[in-house]
């Protein structure tokens, strides 16, 4: 009896050895989602491919958002909370990349791993990995687009951007656009400096419908003959035409925009937008749970695309009207891919 029970204790202390080495015994991995709002549907998208994630990792996760895009004191409120909690990394699209900067430090120095998604921060290297579209090349897209479709019809340009000219996506797009479309755009840090007799002007959307309207509204008294719209995504498209439609000039103007959510595309297919970029941020999410997943069991972080900053997740160019030179996919593809 003797023998049989040192036996014993020697096969559980080998089960056990096998239990702790197991996954399902690995350490407990947490994380925060900080998203700039909690209604556009991009975000929505993003908490929603995080959270799936998440359940399949394994990752304890919380989520939080800004009351509306811009919203850095919610998002600041957010990160304090979660350095609270003693979580494990951040995943954060900032609002304001370089006003959240000292939170974001106070997370690192607490030993939180910090993953931008779709915004990189000012610099980026203030946050350990980055996963986004490039935001430059999509504006760009919509602008070589533009550009192709309109021919010699001379352009009369309404910018219905997302806020304040700062260092952000906002921005990239805005200039990405400008330069596709071949507008000097003097300092690629800024819209505003610009001096091309097409554009007509500049006007805030915050990203939503509501605003999208009046902004298009503002600057159709400034000039009634607008026939082409660049909108910082598709819900402030969405307002764009509908200020258009509601003054009769919705055949006037192309819409052109970014995001390539399952509306927008479906906007795209009925004519209402011309084209749009269409972004992956369901694969931003995803991929930033993980490294969060692998940095605390490996302490590894991913490695930035080759001559950029960040991880590269795509951008395709969503159009029924294609045009020579500017690579494209049509509505049917881009409904297969979209999101929201």
């Amino acid at each position: 009896m003797k023998k049989i029970w040192i036996q014993s204790l020697a096969y559980c202390g080998a089960m056990g050895a096998a239990l702790l080495a197991s996954p399902a015994f690995a350490k407990d991995v947490s994380a925060c989602l900080i998203t700039k709002t909690d209604t556009n549907p991009y975000f929505v998208t993003m908490k929603k491919g995080a959270e799936q994630k998440a359940n399949e990792l394994g990752v304890a996760l919380k989520t939080y958002a800004g009351k509306y895009d811009g919203d850095n004191q919610g998002q600041v409120d957010a990160i304090e909370t979660c350095i609270a909690d003693g979580v494990d990394g951040i995943l954060i699209t900032p609002s304001d990349t370089k006003a959240i900067l000292p939170a974001i430090q106070r997370a690192r120095q607490a030993g939180l791993m910090i993953v931008a998604l779709d915004t990189k921060l000012q610099p980026a290297s203030a946050a350990d990995a980055t996963f986004a579209t490039d935001n430059f090349e999509a504006g760009k897209l919509i602008g070589e687009w533009a550009k192709q479709h309109m021919g010699d019809e001379q352009a009369h340009i309404a910018f219905l951007d997302l806020a304040v000219s700062q260092p952000s996506v906002g921005v990239q797009r805005d200039q990405g656009f400008m330069q596709g479309f071949g507008i000097d755009i003097k300092d690629p840090n800024r819209w505003g400096d610009e001096d091309d007799p097409r554009i007509v002007g500049h006007d805030l959307s915050y990203g939503a419908e509501d605003r999208g309207r009046t902004a298009m509204e503002n600057l159709l008294q400034k000039e009634p003959n607008i026939n082409l719209v660049y909108t910082i995504n598709e819900p402030a498209a969405a307002g764009a035409y509908q200020a258009l439609k509601s003054v009769g000039l919705q055949d006037q103007a192309t819409i052109v925009s970014i995001d390539g959510g399952c509306p927008g595309v479906k906007n795209v297919q009925e004519g209402i937008i011309g084209a749009t970029s269409q972004q992956y941020p369901l694969l931003m999410a995803s991929k930033g749970i993980e490294a969060v997943k692998t940095y605390v069991e490996t302490g590894e972080k991913p490695q930035n695309s080759p001559g950029l900053d960040f991880t590269n997740t795509g951008v395709n160019l969503v159009t029924d009207q294609p045009v020579e030179g500017v690579e494209s996919i049509s509505t049917e593809e881009g409904l297969k891919r979209c999101w929201g």
